[in-house]
């Protein structure tokens, strides 16, 4: 497993491509909007279709807090446009194909798939305020009402 990052420190920069091959800048939102970065295993299975939705369906709410919410996987831009379409999504989901970016933000982790060990991604959450400082770290959450938890975290945060 990577390096954990922890509360209190600067958060990780990057640039990934969103659904429509758009570059998204983390930096682009410094300033302006706190971010709520959530990393998931895969588009359009059962744990990461639930998260998804529900922070879709929160998304005004997270709206009014100058928040927004974004998906990060190593599944390429069709295939986010795809789960995007299908639930009609309005989180923005990110594809980091190479893990550079997970690994990073240390959500990588060895798993054993039919006695075969390939690198994942633990689902993990991180909340970065307005001056690109991590509020909230949560490594290996669980996808039901986690979007509401992080949404009451915001509220609460000062």
């Amino acid at each position: 497993m990577s390096m954990q990052l922890v509360t209190g420190i600067e958060a990780p920069h990057f640039e990934l491509p969103d659904s429509d091959m758009q570059t998204f800048s983390l930096a682009s939102q410094q300033g302006k909007k706190n971010v709520v970065l959530y990393f998931y295993p895969r588009d359009d299975t059962p744990g990461c279709t639930l998260e998804a939705n529900e922070f879709s369906a929160l998304e005004e709410e997270f709206a009014k807090l100058d928040s927004i919410v974004i998906g990060v996987s190593r599944d390429d831009c069709l295939s986010h446009a795809s789960f995007r379409d299908k639930y009609g999504l309005s989180v923005l989901l990110l594809s980091d194909p190479d893990a550079r970016i997970c690994k990073r933000y240390g959500v990588m982790y060895e798993k054993e798939v039919d006695g075969q060990k390939k690198m994942s991604i633990k689902r993990s959450t991180f909340v970065i305020d307005k001056h690109g400082k991590l509020r909230h770290v949560l490594y290996g959450v669980q996808a039901h009402g986690h979007a509401q938890e992080i949404l009451n975290w915001i509220k609460d945060m000062k």
